[in-house]
């Protein structure tokens, strides 16, 4: 039994309610065989263990519980760590600039592939290939924009793709064409995934991805992070995930939940085939570092590339159909739920949103009462009133205030263009529902920085840019102590896991993190320039300033 003794702290514990929350309230704390066994002040924290192994001084530093990222895409984000980043460029020259200086760097590499383009930076939102052939043609070249449903690619790439003027759309995607019917180099969607995504699974070795893993790890202990729902999980990634674990004797530096990736094969057959393949993952990979928790369903695309399904058209007069039509998605969800599987749907637009939720009550009618936790991602724009369902519902709201980054919105806000926008990603109205509200990024479709997250949903201003002008923020924000326990408990709740994690409090895994600046006490710009100085998961260092465990 090892036992280590905290002092001289400034203790966030997080809530057990939904009532506002005291900014500190401990000075010290005892860690025991990875759980915390006492929390309170340091004369009672020393009786409780007069004869630790260790001590340890926490030098007046803000402690908090380990952050949660509720959702994100492990493998792909420690891809994205070592390709060209591009969300900082801000218009065509600058995109093709980038381009030439990696391809110039790395003269020697058969492919060249970067992320998180945004629309508005190219003339008129729409890329082609020709654009990037101007820098580079001799390779291959993958551009997944900064939604991540969006591929742009150079003609190098569609001749590798196969992708051809008689190349049929996907269902549920779009390969973009010219005026004479020829590929532009713009795959939307199911189009992405099976083309680009495929591809790229296929040339990447298992060496490939287990670098792609300890990248990710190490950046996301270095964050604060201690726990994370990994979306749409597939075999690859499993197989990377498993073989990091397999590595440590079992034991990730960071507690993994995963939903398996479900995709619309227009078949129910096929369908269902996939929902028992998930439950057969789920009945084997039970570890609390390393477990298969339900099916993920992306339901639309996104509002910048208007692929959303929206009730109403975009600002172009467009619209959307769902990726998953209701025939299809009702017995998939109904299936999942009755093999006590989580549901989560990626649905942003306010036709999806509806849509998944009508799938849920139909499960619950067809299965009964049986324990159940579901969520819906994203939820960018909903419908009045589906805050107060969700809750009624028990269905948590999962939700990615950097997305909100007004660096980042001007062209969401074009595709809307009307009253819809002033309810855009209204996270405070879950929480005045008292819907289960859950915090991520996303990454790496966004940022994975914990504390730049928590600055957006506190203050609707850019992490991105701290000087970009507020005038575009959208709704209400909520106090950076609530963010916090969004980030933590609620994260943790979000996948079932709040009786035994996600808060400073005794009986609880002893998963916190100290950061160097106080950033309840400080101004909320702090959150943009606070750095973790120790992370801790099980009782057990995964990182520290200075050096890594």
């Amino acid at each position: 039994m090892t036992t280590t003794l905290y002092l001289n702290g400034r203790v966030f514990q997080g809530a057990a309610s939904a009532e506002p929350v005291d900014a500190v309230d401990a000075s010290a704390f005892v860690v025991r065989d990875g759980v915390f066994a006492f929390v309170g002040g340091e004369a009672d924290a020393r009786d409780f263990a007069p004869a630790p192994d260790s001590t340890v001084d926490l030098g007046g530093q803000l402690v908090l519980p380990g952050i949660t990222d509720a959702h994100t895409h492990l493998v792909m984000m420690g891809e994205a760590l070592g390709q060209v980043g591009l969300t900082d460029a801000r218009d065509l020259a600058e995109v093709q600039r980038l381009l030439a200086e990696a391809r110039a760097a790395d003269p020697d590499s058969r492919v060249l592939r970067g992320r998180g383009w945004l629309f508005d930076s190219i003339p008129g939102g729409a890329p082609t290939a020709a654009m990037i052939d101007e820098v580079v043609a001799d390779v291959p070249v993958y551009l997944d924009a900064n939604d991540y449903h969006s591929c742009w690619v150079n003609s190098a790439a569609l001749r590798e793709l196969g992708i051809t003027r008689e190349t049929p759309d996907p269902s549920g995607g779009r390969i973009e064409r010219d005026a004479d019917g020829e590929p532009n180099g713009m795959l939307y969607e199911t189009a992405a995934v099976e083309y680009a995504w495929v591809q790229r699974d296929l040339a990447m070795t298992d060496a490939d991805r287990d670098a792609a893993v300890e990248r990710v790890l190490a950046a996301y202990s270095e964050a604060g992070v201690t726990g994370v729902v990994d979306m749409a999980l597939n075999e690859v990634a499993l197989d990377a995930l498993q073989r990091a674990a397999d590595r440590r004797d079992g034991q990730l530096p960071l507690r993994v939940a995963a939903h398996w990736l479900v995709s619309n094969a227009d078949d129910d057959a096929a369908n269902l085939e996939q929902v028992e393949r998930a439950a057969s993952l789920a009945a084997s990979f039970t570890s609390p570092w390393l477990r298969v928790v339900g099916i993920k369903l992306i339901l639309d695309g996104t509002i910048d590339a208007c692929t959303a399904a929206m009730s109403q058209p975009y600002s172009d007069g467009s619209n959307a159909d769902a990726i998953w039509p209701a025939e299809r998605l009702f017995p998939v969800v109904a299936a999942a739920d009755a093999a006590g599987l989580q549901v989560a749907m990626h649905a942003i637009g306010d036709a999806a949103s509806t849509m998944a939720l009508d799938a849920l009550e139909h499960a619950f009618e067809a299965n009964g009462e049986i324990p159940r936790r579901h969520r819906i991602e994203h939820l960018e724009y909903a419908v009045p009133g589906t805050a107060e369902r969700m809750a009624a519902l028990g269905v948590t709201a999962s939700m990615q205030p950097v997305h909100a980054d007004p660096a980042i919105l001007g062209n969401w806000i074009a595709q809307l263009d009307d009253d819809r926008v002033e309810r855009g990603f209204a996270w405070h109205e879950y929480e005045d529902a008292q819907a289960t509200l859950a915090f991520s990024t996303d990454a790496p479709t966004a940022p994975y920085g914990p504390l730049a997250n928590l600055y957006v949903a506190a203050t609707r201003e850019s992490a991105l840019d701290p000087a970009f002008p507020a005038g575009q923020t959208l709704g209400r924000t909520v106090p950076i102590e609530r963010a916090i326990v969004h980030a933590t408990r609620d994260a943790a709740a979000s996948v079932g896991d709040a009786d035994w994690r996600g808060e400073i409090r005794e009986g609880l895994a002893a998963d916190f993190f100290v950061v160097d600046t106080d950033v309840l006490s400080e101004p909320a710009a702090s959150l943009l320039t606070a750095r973790t100085v120790l992370t801790v998961v099980a009782g057990r260092v995964t990182f520290e300033a200075g050096g890594r465990a």
